[in-house]
């Protein structure tokens, strides 16, 4: 598929582009999860960071707001960001599908993961924002991004905590999502707590080299 911003003057501002593109979503009907979301959740943050952040997708919460990151998980994902004196508004924040991936079990909607054509249809929105904001940085939150940014054989067990060169030129890593975190016990959940520690570090040591490149 052709770039989303292929008709676009050079000269126009990327706020105006992600607008277009939000606006785009708002309206997709590219897949069946446009039939049982309440909100599409586009994105958060600042644009012109050059930490981008991709998590999997919207949960109920998300869907019900129109926001990422707003249930549990998101409540983690700022403690984490904070442990490096980070705020979502430091990062550009969004997901691999735009729209809840959910199936109806004893009478109530539950999350679930996204299907590989659901993901293979929100791709381009993902890209154009990727083109938009121009990260130097990517941070993946969970394998599903990781396998769609990164490579389709990711294994967050064995491949996390390494950087990739991205195609478009930026760096990116992945980690455990936080809603995966959540769901450690024991050994376990401080195991998880330590490298997911560990990779925010990282990161947040390649967030500082591109602010103090910036001057």
């Amino acid at each position: 598929m052709d770039s989303l911003f292929d008709a676009a003057d050079e000269g126009e501002g990327r706020e105006k582009r992600l607008e277009d593109l939000a606006r785009q979503v708002s309206v997709c009907t590219k897949c069946d999860l446009a039939m049982t979301r309440t909100n599409t959740v586009f994105a958060s943050g600042d644009p012109y960071s050059p930490l981008m952040l991709v998590g999997e997708g919207p949960g109920e919460n998300e869907d019900a707001t129109g926001l990422p990151f707003v249930g549990r998980a998101g409540k983690l994902l700022d403690d984490i960001l904070r442990a490096v004196d980070l705020t979502r508004d430091n990062v550009y924040l969004t997901n691999t599908v735009k729209c809840r991936a959910a199936v109806e079990e004893g009478g109530r909607m539950k999350n679930r993961q996204p299907k590989t054509t659901e993901i293979r249809a929100c791709n381009p929105y993902l890209q154009g924002q990727m083109e938009a904001v121009k990260p130097e940085i990517i941070l993946c939150l969970g394998g599903p991004a990781a396998k769609t940014l990164i490579d389709k054989d990711f294994k967050i067990t064995k491949d996390r905590g390494k950087w990739y060169d991205l195609a478009n030129g930026a760096k990116a890593m992945a980690t455990f999502h936080p809603a995966y975190v959540l769901r450690q016990r024991g050994d376990d959940l401080d195991n998880t707590k330590r490298l997911v520690w560990k990779d925010i570090q990282n990161v947040h040591a390649e967030y500082q080299k591109a602010m103090e490149a910036r001057g």
